[in-house]
């Protein structure tokens, strides 16, 4: 009798015991119990998107839940951004955000439907998306330097080809004119395709593309890459110099993407998704994907992807000023 009697207190402190530990589990560790949706505020095709769509798979496969893509374009980013911000935050709903959305646009628009310094929690940074300086291959310039040689030569005569005013080809090129000391003309177009179709033709003479866009076309010959815009040169193309190496000591320029969460999402499941973030970009299969996409793989945890943002907020901030660009 009295061993039946220790056998069931023994069974019902084990039980109790059991609950406690689960109650008192991480919140994170139980991260996720349903389907995850990552947000692409652009449509489909586009550097985040194809990045989302990787992470997303290799996410799945990982977590054994769901993680599903879903394109919310509009408004440079904004459309998509807003409705993150306004998700509960549970990690249910992230946002697959770029150096656009979440470092240019504060500084470019006057008015926006969220704050942009309280609207979201960094998590991770997938990859960066360096972009190529392409000319078309008629034109007379064959390297960074001698491109600078020619504009200094005419100066406001160059032209160069953006995807619309205030996005990151725009940037791109305006920080180059300022750090190589040339006057260039910029022709704004109403995206990246007919930016690129003008400089195939050769009515324009430069454009600033990501890696992931204009790889193929270099590699069949419709566009000449004379140089790469972040300090690493791109995996993709690894025997071409970076401007950096070319003649303009310290240019950095590029677009990146990356993850963030609304607002209040709990730090349980930021860290969760982050570290389970570089486990995945860290596979060989995931990095080789990237770069032969043409994107440098690079995750960086929550803090450090929040100094990326910050300090790219920082630094576009003052050329969007100092060049006055505008967009209402």
């Amino acid at each position: 009798m009295l061993n039946h009697f220790i056998h069931v207190v023994l069974a019902l402190a084990l039980s109790f015991l059991s609950s406690f530990c689960v109650a008192q589990a991480p919140l994170g560790n139980a991260f996720p119990t349903r389907t995850v949706t990552l947000v692409v505020p652009f449509p489909p095709g586009g550097g985040t998107d194809v990045g989302a769509r990787l992470i997303a798979q290799k996410l799945t496969a990982k977590w054994g839940q769901s993680v599903v893509v879903e394109n919310k374009g509009g408004a440079a980013g904004m459309v998509g951004s807003d409705y993150v911000s306004k998700a509960k935050p549970d990690g249910y709903t992230l946002l697959v955000g770029n150096v656009g959305t979440l470092s240019i646009n504060p500084s470019l628009y006057k008015k926006m439907p969220y704050d942009a310094d309280k609207a979201f929690t960094p998590i991770s940074m997938i990859a960066e998306l360096p972009f190529f300086l392409l000319v078309n291959p008629n034109f007379p310039a064959k390297s960074v330097k001698e491109f600078i040689a020619l504009a200094k030569a005419k100066p406001g005569k160059v032209s160069y080809a953006s995807s619309g005013s205030g996005g990151g080809p725009h940037i791109a090129a305006e920080v180059f004119e300022k750090m190589a000391g040339v006057d260039l003309l910029h022709v704004p177009y109403k995206g990246g395709g007919p930016a690129a179709a003008d400089v195939m033709a050769g009515h324009v003479d430069m454009y600033f593309a990501t890696v992931l866009e204009s790889l193929g076309a270099v590699k069949t010959g419709k566009f000449t890459a004379l140089g790469v815009s972040t300090l690493t040169r791109s995996p993709a193309l690894p025997e071409l110099p970076t401007i950096a190496e070319s003649g303009v000591p310290g240019y950095d320029s590029g677009s990146w993407i990356g993850v963030v969460a609304p607002a209040g999402t709990p730090v349980a499941i930021i860290d969760k998704v982050a570290n389970d973030m570089r486990d995945v970009i860290a596979e060989p299969e995931t990095r080789q994907t990237l770069i032969q996409q043409g994107a440098t793989p690079l995750s960086l945890s929550p803090a450090a992807f929040k100094a990326r943002i910050d300090n790219d907020r920082q630094r576009y901030s003052k050329v969007i000023q100092d060049a006055n660009i505008q967009i209402e």
